[in-house]
Order: C-alpha cells, then structure tokens, then sequence
C-alpha cells in the first residue's frame, strides 16, 4: 500500500496511465479515458499540472469550500510525491494533466525563470479553482500544446510547445492573483494570525532558543507551504513576509532599548541574533540610526 512508484520520464508517466508517448518530453492526457483506481503514490521527477472537474462540496480548501465548481488546478514540480487514497471507494477521474520534463525547458526562457512561478511548490490544498471562463482558457492552452505534439516533430515544435506552456503559466499566474483578491476574508484571518503568532513568539523564549523566526517557520506554524504565505502575504499587504517579521523584530528592539540597563549585546540575544554585529546592522538598515545612536536620542 505504500510502495510508491518513481516518475522520471514522460514515457513512464504514459505508461502508468496507459496511453501512448507521441513526444518523448511533454504529453497532455486525457484522464476520462482512464479506468478506475482506489490508491496510488508517485515519486515525480518531471512537471506536472492537473486540471481536475470537481463540483463544489467534494473537496475543500483548508476549512473552506471551494469558491468555483467548474474545476481545480494542482501543480507538481520535480522531486515532489502524490498521491491518493479514496479508503477503498472507487475513483473515475476526470480532467486532464500537462506533464513536461525538465530537459524540454532548458536552455529556453522559460527554463530560466520557471522558479518565479511559485506556485509549483504550493500544496494541494492551496489549488488554484477555475470559473467557467478560466477554465475555458485553460482548456484551450492544453489543447494547443496538444495539437502540436500530435503533429510531426519539426525545428519548430519545441519552440511553438514551450511558448504555449509559459503562455498557460502566465495566465495561471493572473488567475492565482485573482483567486488571493476573491479570498480577502480568509487572507486577513491569515494576517491576523501571523501579527498574533509572532506577538507570542517574542511573549517566550523562543527567540533565544530557536533564533529569529523565519518565513518557512511562520508558514508551518499556520499550516501553509512557505511560497504561498510569502506569496499571499505580498499580495495582500504589499510587504514580503520577512519584512513583517524584520518590523516586528525592530519593534521588539526598541522596546529593548528603552532599558538602559540592557547592554546591546543583551538585547541582541533576547531577540534571536547569534552576533550583535547582524542586529546592528538590520537596526541600522530599517531606522537609519544604529542602537547605540538610537537609545541616546530616546
């Protein structure tokens, strides 16, 4: 029941589902022609990204339904594991799936960048949900990129393929953009949260014993993947993650400071820094006064 399969190459992915490989490196599958399944693990070694058909109610996101019926999109990069297991119900899947290998990216524009596009390193539960219009765009992407791999591969193919996929990408990013918008109430619930998660933090000890805290702490403490609580926190509020997290820091500094009989280096250690050097200089980065020049102007 765990024995978890390897994915390395598109052709593996074809053949686990069942269909035939046209292009060695990126495929497009239709999953209604898929029989049923009940469990699977993968370990994946290429990009993947499923659309999925899912009416509202048979899933949730987080604590929250989701806000669209028409369908849901999951993004796996390489390295990552999937996987599902429906307790012994029996699945029909429905939607389809764009699996590329990294080899068909490099040394393309795309290749360079294709980090920006955080949201590969989401968790499923942080799935982007299409509208109706969405989804249609989608679908036509999926079908472009599936209407050049079924022709004959030229000198042109590669290009005209991976242009279709940073298309598809970039419209991926617009909608997740929309999706943080549609989700104001839930993304402040989630800021409030942060403000109190590190107004605790700094109420223990923990600074001294764990250091400063860090995006991806914060992040596992409220349950999300680092890259989409940066990414919603820097939608929401303008700021990067660690910029909240460096102001609550000075705050705390300040309040510090106000006790004469605290030595720098003391206040360096309530706070989290290894070396009062570090403190000094993110001090004097965010005030423009170093502490020593701060505390004998207060």
């Amino acid at each position: 029941m765990d024995e978890i399969l390897r994915i390395d190459t598109v052709r593996q992915y074809n053949d686990a589902m069942g269909v035939d490989t046209l292009h060695p490196l990126v495929s497009v599958v239709n999953f209604d022609e898929m029989p049923t399944y009940q469990y699977f693990k993968r370990y994946m070694g290429v990009y993947a990204i499923f659309l999925k058909y899912i009416k509202c109610g048979d899933m949730k996101y987080g604590n929250q339904p989701y806000d669209y019926e028409d369908g849901t999109l999951v993004f796996i990069s390489p390295g990552q594991v999937y996987g599902i297991d429906s307790n012994g119900e029996i699945i029909k899947p429905q939607g389809k799936a764009l699996v590329f290998h990294p080899d068909l990216i490099t040394n393309t524009d795309l290749g360079r960048k294709i980090k920006n596009y955080t949201f590969f390193s989401y968790e499923v539960n942080e799935a982007l949900h299409l509208s109706k219009k969405e989804r249609a765009v989608v679908n036509d992407c999926f079908d472009k990129i599936s209407d050049e791999i079924d022709l004959n591969i030229d000198i042109h193919s590669k290009t005209l393929i991976v242009s279709n996929i940073e298309l598809f990408l970039n419209y991926c990013m617009r909608f997740y953009d929309r999706q943080f918008i549609t989700r104001t109430n839930v993304n402040k619930d989630l800021l409030t949260r942060f403000e109190n998660l590190l107004n605790a933090y700094y109420d223990s000890e923990k600074p001294q014993t764990l250091g400063i805290p860090t995006v991806s702490y914060c992040a596992d403490q409220l349950h999300l993947s680092p890259n989409y609580f940066g990414d919603m926190i820097k939608k929401e509020t303008g700021r990067t993650a660690l910029d909240h997290i460096q102001s609550k820091l000075i705050s705390e500094a300040k309040i510090l400071l106000f006790h004469k009989n605290k030595q720098i280096s003391e206040v360096s250690n309530l706070l989290g820094f290894n070396y009062q050097q570090h403190f000094t200089r993110l001090f004097k980065q965010k005030t423009g006064v170093t502490p020593h020049e701060f505390r004998n102007s207060n």
